[in-house]
C-alpha cells in the first residue's frame, strides 16, 4: 500500500508496504476520547454507489478487505443493520492472532461483538451469527419490539439491548447503551439507512471511506440514506492511502 497524502506527514511520498501492525497504528482509535467513539467503514464507487446488485463485494478490493479486518480488529463492537446482516450473509467476528496482543493490552476480548440493529427482530436466530459467536451477539431494538421475538433472540443466546422507547432504535441511545457495557470503540458497517440515522443524530465521529475506481450507473444506494440534514455536517480529512487506484480515506468530525 502506498501513502499518497498522509495528513500527519505531508512530506512522506515514498512507496511503502503496510503491515497489519502499521495499519492498526494508522487506524487506532484516538487516545483519551471523551466517551464512546463511533466510526463508520464504507465503500463507494466513483458515481456514488455503496453496493452493486445488493452487495459491496463487487466494488471492493483485497486491500479494502484488509482494512475492513483491521478496523474490526480494533473495535469493541461492530454495529450493523438487520438488512445488511441478511444481504451480506454476516457471520460472527473472528478472533485473529494478528490483533490478540493489541486487544489484550487494551483490555478487550478476543473478538468484537456484533450488534445488530432491528426494530422487528425479523432475524434467523439459527444462523452462525447467533448460534456460534466467539462472544454473544447483541440485538439492539426498541421497547415496543415484539415480545415473542425478544424471547426467541434470548433463547438463541443473543443479548437484547433496549435502545429506544418505541419499536425502533434511537441512535444516540444505542451508542450510550453499548458504552455502558464497556463497548466504547464502536464501528458501524452500515448499511446506508443505519449510517444515515447515525449521521442525522450527530453521533458519527469518524468516516473511513474507500473510494473505488469503478462506475456502476443504476440506482444503487449511496453510503448514507434517509432524510437530508438541514445543514451539511463538516468533516476534516485525517489521512489518505492509495493502492491500484483505490483511495482509502479517513475523515473526522470537526
Amino acid at each position: 500500500m502506498r501513502r499518497l497524502l498522509p495528513v500527519t506527514d505531508p512530506t512522506a511520498t515514498e512507496d511503502h508496504e503496510w503491515s497489519l501492525d502499521e495499519l492498526a497504528d494508522a487506524y487506532a482509535y484516538p487516545d483519551g476520547a471523551d466517551g464512546p467513539w463511533l466510526r463508520a467503514n464504507m465503500v463507494s464507487s466513483l458515481d456514488g454507489a455503496a453496493q452493486h446488485e445488493g452487495r459491496s463485494k463487487a466494488i471492493s478490493s483485497d486491500t479494502d478487505m484488509r482494512i475492513f479486518g483491521t478496523l474490526r480488529g480494533l473495535a469493541d463492537a461492530v454495529v450493523v443493520g438487520a438488512e445488511t446482516v441478511r444481504l451480506e450473509g454476516y457471520r460472527p467476528a473472528r478472533a485473529r492472532e494478528a490483533f490478540a496482543a493489541r486487544r489484550a493490552a487494551a483490555g478487550q476480548g478476543s473478538a468484537p461483538a456484533i450488534a445488530v440493529v432491528s426494530a422487528s427482530l425479523g432475524l434467523d436466530f439459527s444462523l452462525p451469527l447467533f448460534a456460534e459467536p466467539v462472544v454473544p451477539t447483541l440485538v439492539l431494538t426498541g421497547a415496543a419490539a415484539p415480545p415473542d421475538r425478544i424471547r426467541e433472540a434470548e433463547k438463541a443466546g443473543a443479548e437484547v439491548v433496549i435502545a429506544g422507547d418505541g419499536p425502533g432504535v434511537e441512535p444516540a441511545r444505542a451508542v450510550r447503551a453499548l458504552a455502558e457495557r464497556g463497548l466504547a470503540r464502536l464501528l458501524t458497517e452500515g448499511g446506508p439507512r443505519l449510517l444515515g440515522q447515525f449521521v442525522a443524530a450527530g453521533v458519527l465521529d469518524e468516516l473511513c471511506l474507500t473510494l473505488s475506481p469503478t462506475l456502476t450507473a443504476g440506482d444503487a444506494q449511496r453510503i448514507a440514506g434517509g432524510p437530508a440534514l438541514a445543514v451539511p455536517e463538516r468533516f476534516a480529512l485525517a489521512s489518505v492511502l492509495e493502492e491500484a487506484g483505490f483511495l482509502f480515506t479517513r475523515y473526522r468530525r470537526i
